[in-house]
This record gives structure tokens, sequence and C-alpha cells, in this order.
């Protein structure tokens, strides 16, 4: 039997172009699902070109595929779960509608998994916002559809309760209280069903709740950092993890607070396709395959800084002076303000002197 599997990946942005060339290196074939022919992945695999709940499309990319995988949450699990043949979707539906529902999310890892997450409520009407302690600050978030800040409302006064009771009538939301924390941090973790690797933690900085730097390592101690990894490990274990996942957290003075999961590659591990032996992309491709998985070891410290549609000039420049530094571009057609085209990584152990784009360089 042949070892090369067709793999049919739904969502063919950024994530899914870079897992289709680790695919593609591994010696596999390619298939992605995107509403847009001309997506990031398109440039390098064939597109089924169909919304992502299309069961007949979902069928189709079935059909042609042994693996199927996904690049991001929002992708219809009831119709995944009409047309999967077993054991098809290695990582399952059930992390999906967790991933894809904040209170199914917060549940999960408070009572499953049972790590330490900020405190929060259900709302389900702006009556739950009524009784709130206005002494301290809070983020009203949406518990389905939101990213990248959308979906989200800060409450730090009274003067915030009429947009929060709007949203909190317009769908289920999830209360958190502002943690004090330190730094924003993440782990990836990806497992082949028995089991996980881990990769070093990052350091978060985001500018308009969108990710504008990573730092790796994290400037965290090492206690707290092998605390962090402990916690995606053991959140990764509880999932019985097939492919990667990333867990966002909080680093405090003294203890790590999880805020959420994103079932697939993500935008702070990116630095890893340079700075690791084997980038998230790579194992996220031998965890849904069920292969073995190495141990992952970091070449040198990184930062990586992300290129929105307004930085798309200033980036291109940068690498010209600054050739040591890689440029990936996502092909996308059209640099709209704020989204992501694409991010450049290089290798420093003094990250404070690597300028944000917009921070100095966005000339």
């Amino acid at each position: 039997m042949s070892s090369t599997k067709t793999i049919g990946i739904i969502g063919g942005g950024q994530l899914g172009q870079m897992m289709a060339i680790s695919a593609i290196y591994m010696g596999h074939k390619v298939i992605t699902l995107d509403p847009a022919s001309d997506c990031p992945s398109s440039r390098v695999s064939e597109v089924i070109a169909a919304p992502y709940d299309d069961v007949d499309a979902l069928r189709q990319l079935a059909d042609r595929c042994d693996i199927l995988t996904y690049e991001f949450e929002n992708v219809d699990a009831d119709g995944l779960d009409a047309v999967i043949k077993d054991g098809q979707l290695p990582q399952g539906t059930e992390l999906l509608r967790i991933s894809q529902n904040r209170i199914f999310e917060k549940d999960f890892l408070s009572n499953k998994a049972q790590v330490t997450v900020a405190p929060y409520k259900v709302v389900t009407s702006s009556l739950d916002l009524e009784d709130i302690d206005l002494s301290k600050n809070y983020v009203l978030k949406t518990a389905t559809g939101g990213y990248d800040g959308h979906g989200q409302k800060v409450i730090t006064s009274a003067e915030d309760l009429e947009e929060a009771n709007a949203l909190a009538n317009s769908a289920e939301c999830v209360l958190e209280e502002f943690v004090n924390f330190d730094l924003e941090i993440s782990v990836i973790v990806s497992g082949n069903g028995k089991d996980v690797t881990v990769f070093p933690v990052q350091e978060n900085i985001h500018r308009n709740n969108i990710l504008s730097k990573t730092i790796v390592p994290a400037r965290i101690s090492d206690r707290l950092a092998d605390r962090a990894k402990a916690i995606a490990v053991k959140i990764a274990e509880q999932l019985n993890l097939s492919g990667t996942l990333c867990v966002e957290m909080f680093a405090t003075a003294d203890d790590i607070i999880v805020n959420e999961i994103a079932p697939r590659p993500h935008n702070s591990g990116h630095y890893s396709i340079e700075a690791c032996d084997f980038s998230q992309f790579d194992t996220h491709i031998l965890g849904v395959l069920g292969a073995p998985l190495p141990a992952i070891n970091l070449h040198e410290h990184a930062v990586m800084l992300n290129v929105l549609g307004q930085h798309v000039e200033a980036a291109e420049r940068y690498v010209t002076e600054n050739p040591s530094a890689h440029l990936h571009m996502y092909g996308k057609l059209e640099a709209k303000h704020n989204r992501k085209m694409g991010h450049v990584t290089l290798f420093s152990n003094e990250p404070d002197n690597v300028v944000e784009f917009g921070k100095g360089i966005d000339f």
C-alpha cells in the first residue's frame, strides 16, 4: 500500500496554505475546500470552490481524500459528521464544537481538563449584566463567531453597558473578568492520537486585538514555562489530540491562566517554520496521519512580526534592509487594512530591538 495520502483541508487561507506546503514536502497530495477559487492555498493545491457548509462539496472532498483536516474553527461540524467515514477526520468534530463556542470551551477547560481559567459567567441576555460589580473590569464575548476582537465589548464603567447590553441581547455571551497578567503567552502542542510533542512557550503582543509580535522563548521563568507546557499537554491528552492545538494563556507573577484554545496551527507558531527543526504545520500533518512525532528543538531565539495590509510595502523594504529576515507573503489578492497578509521571522535574542510594523518601520 502506498504511503502517499490525499489530504483534504477545509479552509484555504494562510494556515491551509502552510499545512499544504508541509504535506506536499512529505510527498502527499492536497485538495482544499474554500469559497474562493483564488484563495492562498490555490497556489499550492487543487481547490474545490464552495461554501464551508455545502454538504455536497464536503462529501466530494471526503470521497476524494484519505484524511481530512481543517485550518480554522468556523467549519460546519454537522455537515462534516454527515460525510466523514470512520477515522477520516482524526481531530474529530467534538473538538470543533468545543472551540466554536466559548461556553462549551470554558466548561471543557475548567471542568474536564481542570485547568485554571479567568473567572467568568454565562450571559444569555442583558438581565445577566444588571448586578455586575463595576469596580472590576470585564470583557463580554459572543459565544460563537468572534475573532481578532470582533464580537467583543470591554466593560470598564457604566458607560460601556449600553453597547454591552445590546451585544448580550443579540447572542449568547461569556463575561470574563479581566486578569492582571504580566504577559500573554501561548503554547503549541501536537498529538497523533497517542503521543504529544510540545513547542517552546511563545510570548505574544497584540495591537487592536490582532497579534502583532511573537517572541520565542517567552520571557518568563523556567518554572512558569514548564507549567505552561504541562497545562498544554494536559489539555491535549484530555482531547486525545490529533494534529496541532494552540493554547492561549496569561502569565501572572506566579501562575498560568488559560484563556482559550485553537484546534489548529496558530499565528503565534509561525516562527517555527525557520526557528525549529519541525514546524507546527509539519507536526500537524504528521499528527493527523497518526505518524510518530519528533521532539521539538528551537534553533535560536526568534521574533515573528505580522504583516497587515497597511504594512506590506514597509515589510518588503524591511527585508531588503535586513536580508537575514524571512518574509512569508500569503498570496492574498487585496491588501485590506488590518488583514493578515504575511509575516516576517528573524533570529534575535534582543526582541525589544525588533520593532513591530506600524511602530516605527511603517514609513
